[in-house]
């Protein structure tokens, strides 16, 4: 699976949403992010039955942003989500000014995310085999992102240095993490796999890896090299649907999330988890440990430190802390 690929866009693009694609491409937004501002301006559209966005305004946004809120019943962060997707369209891409909007507000709802344990964490992690086992190890020990974590390269693994450094993270930002001890050993061998796999690939006249923001095209001997192979790289190669080339991608996380679900289930924890609840653990064993809230912060890549701040509701401390009277006794 290559969806995380961007596909290739016209010269000379002529409809509105590839048009808007390139805009996005050309400020070296992240593909993530295009993927989503792509995905509310359709929306948009069709929900005003296909009208040109230019022909719109403040009155059809309103209209839009509160059907979210009030029809759909969406969370907060989904309705800001659109609403930064379309101020974007129209402030960036067509500048045409839109102020003073006030539509239905979605209701914030505190949630406190789901962690696991150290011993819950752990008994997860032995039900998986390699190189799954590794990679679910990564989220958990350097609080990694799932697809933070199957993006990753050969090169991004320093040994010398003791980190992990996240290229185009969640905001297309670069971070660094730490690379936990134990996995060292683990690490290095996964490189020799990766190594063999691709030296095969190469022998058999393939070998070629995908590099972001057209780098193929500048350094075009890096695209065959080790560095830039991925960590977890698939076990088959596919071709790409959007340039014909044959390579061999990152494992697919849809993969990865069906091994976690069944290990969950394997570990009988009734949690309502998935790869991203390793993040979460991470941040949460961090604060327990004494870290400091900047530095996890720091870790995590959060852009404020009041995203972190929610992992301070969920340390091991029980109904906030009180001791209930059954115990007493």
């Amino acid at each position: 699976m290559v969806d995380d690929i961007p596909f290739p866009l016209p010269t000379q693009p002529v409809r509105l949403v590839d048009r808007f694609r390139f805009f996005m491409r050309s400020l070296n937004m992240s593909y993530r992010t295009e993927q989503a501002y792509v995905h509310w301006l359709l929306r948009y559209i069709r929900f005003h039955d296909r009208r040109h966005p230019d022909s719109m305004g403040v009155v059809e946004l309103e209209a839009f942003l509160s059907h979210l809120a009030v029809d759909l019943n969406s969370a907060i962060n989904t309705q800001r989500t659109a609403l930064n997707a379309l101020m974007f369209f129209y402030n960036k891409f067509l500048n045409k000014n839109i102020e003073g909007l006030a539509p239905v507000r979605a209701t914030k709802h505190r949630r406190v995310p789901v962690v696991f344990s150290h011993d819950e964490a752990v008994r997860i992690i032995q039900r998986l085999e390699q190189p799954y086992k590794l990679a679910v190890q990564l989220m958990y020990g350097a609080g990694l992102r799932l697809n933070e974590c199957l993006a990753l390269r050969v090169k991004d693994v320093d040994f010398s240095g003791n980190q992990l450094i996240v290229r185009a993270g969640k905001g297309g930002k670069d971070r660094r993490t730490v690379l936990p001890q134990a996995l060292i050993g683990d690490l290095r061998q996964q490189i020799i796999i990766v190594q063999k796999l691709h030296e095969l690939d190469t022998v058999e006249g393939f070998g070629e890896v995908y590099m972001p923001n057209r780098l193929s095209e500048k350094y075009p001997e890096q695209a065959r090299s080790l560095t830039w192979q991925f960590l977890f790289p698939s076990a088959n190669r596919s071709v790409d649907p959007r340039s014909d080339v044959i390579r061999r991608h990152h494992l697919y996380d849809g993969t990865l999330q069906r091994k976690v679900k069944d290990a969950l289930r394997e570990a009988k924890i009734f949690k309502h988890a998935s790869c991203h609840t390793f993040r979460h653990s991470f941040a949460t064993q961090l604060l327990v440990a004494g870290y400091d809230i900047r530095t996890v912060q720091e870790l995590l890549g959060h852009s404020d430190v009041k995203t972190t701040e929610i992992y301070t509701h969920v340390l091991n401390k029980g109904g906030l802390g009180v001791r209930s009277p059954l115990d007493a006794f």
